[in-house]
């Protein structure tokens, strides 16, 4: 069963925020005990894309230590102004060329990896600053044109190239599912990524890191924990309704 999209209101207050992630942490634990999962495998990742410094500020004193930014120019001033927290930032969106250097100086984990050109830079920008830099590599399992990612077929290749890169530390495949109503189409996506992990963590373990899989979000997360998912990026769900007026 999906979950709300969106949080029942903007939270705002510790108490708001403490109230949000329980809700999140017992749906995951709903998720993951319906297939005899453990809990404990699976990382909640806050998506904090719009919201202010200062709401930042009162959710980590609620608990949250890590945030995910799909833009990185919102991510290195978020990450900058908050630097006194110690807080673990991931980069979670697309990410261009002429932005690479500032993902290499600050970022702790980069979730949408799919072009070599991008690996090569990263990687010499991150030797510059003596960094290594958590990777996932993004799959467009859905093969929807809008999303971007490699194409299955795509992957093991690519996961290949990437081990001449050092300072990229591999942690698994990321993903988004179809956009659609249907829970069957949806689990669909996260059943293809699984496979293609399971396929190359059989053949080719040295090649996938720790394994991990990225999917889910606020919309479809408890789906993606019930097909394997290891990490869930859940935003509105926590936060609220997204204030894109800015």
């Amino acid at each position: 069963m999906s979950t709300p999209e969106y949080a029942s209101s903007v939270a705002t207050t510790e108490i708001e925020f403490r109230k949000a992630l329980d809700a999140v942490y017992e749906n995951i634990a709903a998720a993951a005990e319906r297939v005899g999962r453990d809990p404990r495998e699976i990382r909640l990742l806050p998506v904090s894309k719009t919201v202010s410094e200062e709401r930042m500020r009162v959710a980590h004193a609620a608990g949250m230590t890590a945030f995910g930014e799909n833009k990185v120019q919102e991510a290195e001033s978020k990450a900058e102004a908050m630097s006194d927290l110690g807080a673990h930032w991931a980069v979670i969106g697309p990410l261009q060329s002429n932005k690479t250097r500032n993902v290499a100086e600050f970022a702790h984990e980069f979730q949408a990896l799919d072009r070599i050109r991008i690996a090569r830079r990263l990687d010499g920008q991150l030797k510059e600053f003596d960094r290594t830099l958590e990777v996932f590599v993004q799959v467009n399992a859905s093969g929807e044109e809008t999303k971007s990612g490699l194409e299955p077929r795509q992957v093991e290749d690519f996961l290949e190239q990437l081990q001449e890169f050092e300072n990229l530390q591999v942690k698994g495949l990321m993903t988004m599912a179809f956009h659609s109503d249907d829970e069957t189409v949806i689990r669909e996506s996260f059943i293809m990524l699984r496979d293609i992990r399971d396929d190359i963590r059989e053949r080719r373990p040295e090649l996938i890191g720790d394994g991990e899989l990225s999917m889910g979000m606020s919309n479809d997360y408890m789906i993606a924990i019930e097909e394997g998912s290891t990490v869930v990026r859940v935003g509105s769900a926590i936060f609220g309704e997204r204030d894109y007026s800015n």
